[in-house]
């Protein structure tokens, strides 16, 4: 029955979540794009994580249908990796662009002065250039595990993580997983944000250094860290089990149903992270409504200059037209006439 709900609700959900996702993805990157001026250091960060969540929704359709089709997959092996290893690389590229934004306001509230050639457009692509190398290669282990791999047990022909010519390897992954891709990012936006909350506090004792855009922002920083932990928690805690499990420290027997049923909610839990950061992050976000507001205004003056342009050749064309069918007449001075 629990199998059956899992088929039954969760390929729906995966549909309209990469659906919804990938639109509103798309269209913060699409206004990124539009905007002529340079980006800052803030939307430099803001539109890589857009992008990061952008491609990890675009390997989530292929999952609705694996699952659809009873766990079988059918796209081959080379898909069966690609998939896997791009929504592998965009989470570790997103959650480690969370954590440069933390930094970032650590940096813009806390250390001012060393923000001040530390914040600068060129370093942030760097980093997010760093970022996304790093995910690239934590994303390695799953480009060599996975494959489509014949069940017996269960009949299916499935892309798996065979970790059967060594379960050293299985261990090694899911503790890179629980550290780098939980642990230690989270334990850097706490710091970041432990200290921003005490220089705020301070800030907020003398009214001449209060700013509320800077408080308004830090507090948008929090709400996205806690909707990261909320929606990626139990899939870490999940594996955390799991190795455990691995470990002969929990009875294996005794949680291997509870940790497959837990697996496939977890996983599609944490996927929903990508779909809420635009909607929390960036749309309520005040320089990105400016920039939007700014667009808008933008193309609503092309528009209008355009009509304009026409009208105006349409009016020249007329008076060219009219002046071409007056006479000349000749005006003689008056001084001519009487001989001065």
């Amino acid at each position: 029955t629990d199998w059956q709900t899992i088929h039954t609700v969760i390929p729906p959900y995966i549909f309209i979540l990469s659906l919804l996702g990938l639109l509103l993805n798309g269209f913060v990157l699409a206004v990124f794009a539009a905007h002529r001026d340079r980006l800052t250091v803030a939307e430099i960060y803001l539109s890589n994580l857009a992008l990061a969540d952008f491609l990890l929704l675009c390997g989530l359709p292929f999952w609705a249908m694996y699952i659809l089709n009873q766990f079988n997959w059918s796209y081959g092996d080379a898909l069966c990796k690609l998939v896997n290893s791009n929504i592998v690389i965009n989470f570790y590229t997103s959650i480690y662009t969370l954590v440069m934004i933390s930094i970032d306001r650590y940096l813009a509230l806390v250390k001012t002065m060393m923000a001040r050639w530390l914040r600068r457009t060129l370093y942030a692509k760097i980093t997010c250039f760093v970022v996304w190398m790093f995910g690239l290669l934590l994303s390695l282990p799953t480009l060599v595990h996975r494959k489509v791999k014949f069940i017996e047990e269960y009949n299916t022909t499935s892309c798996i993580l065979d970790y059967t010519h060594g379960s050293s390897w299985k261990l090694a992954h899911q503790i890179m997983m629980n550290t780098l891709g939980f642990a230690l990012p989270v334990l850097v936006i706490v710091f970041s944000s432990w200290n921003i909350i005490k220089a705020l506090s301070r800030r907020t004792e003398n009214l001449a250094f209060h700013d509320f855009n800077d408080t308004k922002a830090t507090v948008l920083v929090y709400a996205v860290t806690l909707l990261f932990l909320l929606c990626w928690g139990p899939f870490q805690v999940l594996t955390f089990l799991d190795t455990l499990c691995d470990v002969e420290v929990l009875d294996g027997k005794l949680w291997s149903h509870t940790l497959s049923l837990g697996d496939q909610v977890s996983v599609y839990l944490a996927f929903l992270n990508s779909l809420l950061n635009p909607l929390l992050y960036v749309f309520s976000g005040q320089y990105f409504r400016r920039k939007l507001d700014a667009v808008c205004r933008r193309a609503r003056h092309q528009r209008r200059g355009s009509d304009m342009t026409t009208y105006q050749r349409s009016l020249v064309s007329t008076f060219v037209n009219r002046t071409e069918q007056i006479r000349p007449v000749v005006i003689f001075n008056a001084k001519d006439q009487i001989g001065l």
